[in-house]
């Protein structure tokens, strides 16, 4: 006898199905002689960035494995690094699989302006937002000149909606995606993989701002301004759009820290 199975969970393990694809600007296959290193940095950058949300299940090894190019051995030791740092969790079952794990509230009891300087004085501030817009400004020029596919532009309007009417509390990861989806459909796989590393960096710096709906009603113009603009072709556009938004969320990080 069949099993039947309802919608919701049909939806959910359809999502979980396609989470390979929806990593692809992060995952790729790792050079010979530091197997071990570079997928455990990439696998970190995923969850980072929060682009699979806690609760939710990774790849399956198998899809992990053969997009990063390794054995399924030495993933295992990856996963293994990251269930002793408390970040994934293993579940057996039919729906096991390997989970990521909510990340603990920060314990430091200071102040939001007193996290983000302990955050900024591990990095530099300004060489970040600089190298962050260089990033996403040329990508979206890129996307703008050389156009897209169809497929492509469906792949973007997917992700532009995705943050629409998004619940606060996944709009970072939503928003991070869109971005990510950008860079990757610029045609510049280092430069999708450069601006993985830094938005990293970047959200780490951004988490410990609130999440202001004003900022994030204009946010959001803004990326239906810039997705228009690409899929129209026009790269003056989508670089001056792609522009103030980078200065947008400097503004509002240096604005907390001054």
């Amino acid at each position: 006898m069949n099993e039947v199975r309802d919608a919701p969970e049909e939806a959910r393990e359809a999502d979980r199905d396609g989470a390979i694809d929806r990593l692809a600007p992060i995952l790729r296959p790792v050079r010979a002689g530091n197997g071990f290193e570079e997928a455990l940095e990439q696998i970190l950058q995923v969850l980072r960035l929060g682009l699979v949300p806690a609760g939710e299940r990774l790849p399956a090894e198998r899809e992990l494995a053969d997009r990063l190019g390794l054995s399924r051995v030495t993933l295992r030791e990856v996963l293994k690094v990251l269930h002793e740092q408390g970040l994934v969790e293993s579940r057996r079952g039919r729906y096991g699989g390997t989970f990521v794990r909510q990340r603990p509230p920060e314990t430091s009891g200071g102040s939001i302006a007193e996290e983000l300087r302990r955050r900024v004085a591990a990095v530099d501030l300004e060489d970040t937002l600089r190298f962050r817009e260089v990033l996403e400004v040329g990508a979206a020029e890129l996307c703008a000149t050389h156009g897209l596919t169809g497929e492509q532009a469906q792949r973007l309007r997917a992700a532009l909606a995705g943050t629409q009417n998004a619940p606060l509390a996944e709009y970072r990861r939503l928003d991070t995606l869109l971005h990510l989806t950008v860079a990757e459909l610029s045609g510049s796989p280092s430069l999708a993989a450069q601006y993985a590393a830094v938005r990293a960096t970047v959200n780490d710096l951004l988490d410990c701002i609130p999440l202001l709906v004003r900022n994030l009603e204009h946010s959001q113009r803004q990326h239906e301004a810039l997705v228009e603009a690409v899929l129209e072709g026009d790269a003056d556009g989508a670089r001056e759009i792609a522009r103030e938004h980078c200065a947008g969320s400097a503004a509002l990080l240096r604005g907390f820290l001054s």
